[in-house]
């Protein structure tokens, strides 16, 4: 695992949800990054709606974080073209998430966690097929 796919874990990990990450294989490794960088934006957002600037930024910078490091775990050699578009969309995210923070724009938290969202169930959907 490198680097950045364990700062992801950790900043997943600091936030209580610690349990299970050790013993979790590394698909559901990802599905809970996933998880955790959607639950993050939302509460981003709720930070974003009460006006609570720093907490926004704490959240926005978590998910961000969680986010490189799904980039980061990325196998570019084996995951070719499908890799390749994955790691700009979550370029693409990011830079979204970064928008939203200075924007204060909670519209650019939507369509990011809505992005996850999709990305998630096709991952969901690996899993299923290997049953």
């Amino acid at each position: 695992m490198n680097a950045h796919m364990n700062n992801a874990l950790s900043q997943y990990a600091k936030v209580g949800t610690n349990s299970g990450v050790a013993a979790a294989s590394p698909h559901r490794l990802i599905q809970m990054l996933m998880e955790g960088a959607m639950e993050k934006i939302a509460t981003a957002k709720g930070h974003m709606q009460r006006g609570e600037i720093e907490q926004k930024g704490r959240y926005i910078s978590w998910a961000i974080s969680i986010i490189n490091g799904l980039s980061s775990s990325l196998d570019m050699e084996q995951g070719g073209e499908l890799a390749e578009r994955l790691a700009t969309l979550y370029q693409y995210m990011n830079e979204q998430l970064f928008k939203a923070n200075i924007e204060n724009d909670s519209e650019k938290l939507d369509e990011v966690a809505n992005l996850m969202r999709d990305i998630k169930a096709g991952w969901d959907g690996i899993a299923h097929a290997g049953e």
